[in-house]
């Protein structure tokens, strides 16, 4: 049994075309696709259509909450900001109604039970937290403690836009440290030794690990004696022209409607880095909080470290007027 995975498409359909193209020659049985369809990239209506034509099994990620609760009668104030918020407001009036229910209807996570296979548990983050991601680097005990309510040894994960493979264990003597822990995960904890294998396939269309491929992986069931929990993962890069997608801010309009988040989902897609965590964490060090007046927070960091000037060195449409700068 081979699974095709997918997550955070992030509406770049050139990317995800890219990958259906290269699932089409791989030929898995079954393909999922981990959570955000949406936001970030301009194509995000044409993800949902071409997604609902595949028929593929979806599961929710985060933007597909953040798209739902601001168009419901639940949306936050702040969510009128729209020097931080113009990004949503974009996005809100590309899709239709239809699409909309579509995303309200997706399962926050799902459990495979397919025959002759061990269980697989599946959630954008982890089961009941969908921006809860991981690291390759990552402490083993952090993973432990993120994912020590999940029964199932085999989970898939997305939201960080890095691929990962790892397994970790929860040891005899880590269970007392569980049990004597005064501020315990908030999910059960497990009362022996236990074992995950905790997989990400990483980002279709905003990947994150400083490589711009469009990103997935291939899960193959195997016997647990080759790979413990059974299934051995693979992981793809596929190559495309981004050009296209970048140049779709200025031509649909997102650029300008959406201000310095889209500019920096447009960083992004350039760098295949962490641009708004970036931008965040000089600001917070700093003192500022972004949210607050996010342009002139934004003004500041490039005066101070020069970012456009990186960036810029990076975009294959650098000298279009108005992109990447």
């Amino acid at each position: 049994m081979r699974l095709g995975v997918l997550a955070d498409i992030h509406g770049n359909l050139p990317a995800l075309e890219a990958v259906i193209a290269e699932l089409e020659r791989l030929q898995p049985d079954h393909i999922l696709l981990n959570g955000d369809l949406i936001n970030a990239v301009p194509f995000s209506a044409a993800v949902i259509d071409r997604v609902r034509e595949l028929g593929w099994v979806v599961v929710r990620g985060n933007h597909e909450f953040y798209y739902l609760d601001y168009v419901s009668p639940q949306a936050g104030v702040e969510y009128q900001d729209p020097a931080r918020w113009g990004q949503l407001h974009w996005l809100a009036a590309q899709l239709t109604p239809e699409q909309g229910a579509y995303l309200a209807m997706l399962p926050d996570e799902r459990t495979l039970y397919l025959p002759d296979t061990a269980p697989v548990r599946v959630a954008h983050g982890v089961p009941g937290q969908n921006r809860v991601g991981f690291h390759s680097q990552q402490p083993a005990a952090e993973i432990v403690a993120a994912v020590a309510h999940v029964a199932e040894e085999t989970l898939i994960s997305a939201h960080t836009h890095v691929q990962v493979d790892r397994h970790v264990y929860l040891h005899a003597d880590m269970v007392q440290d569980f049990l004597a822990d005064p501020h315990p995960n908030r999910f059960t904890c497990p009362n022996g030794p236990r074992h995950w294998h905790v997989i990400n396939p990483g980002s279709v269309g905003l990947p994150l690990n400083g490589d711009p491929a469009a990103q997935f992986a291939i899960l193959e069931s195997v016997p647990e004696a080759v790979e413990p929990g059974g299934w051995r993962v693979t992981h793809h890069r596929v190559p495309y022209d981004r050009r296209p997608a970048l140049a779709a801010y200025e031509e649909s309009g997102m650029m300008e409607a959406g201000g310095v988040i889209t500019r920096l989902f447009y960083w992004e897609l350039v760098t295949a880095e962490p641009e708004i965590i970036l931008f965040y964490r000089w600001a917070r060090e700093r003192g500022m909080e972004p949210d607050e007046d996010i342009d002139s927070t934004f003004a500041a960091y490039v005066a101070a470290t020069g970012r456009d000037g990186y960036v810029r060195a990076r975009d294959p449409l650098w000298g279009m007027r108005g992109l990447g700068d």
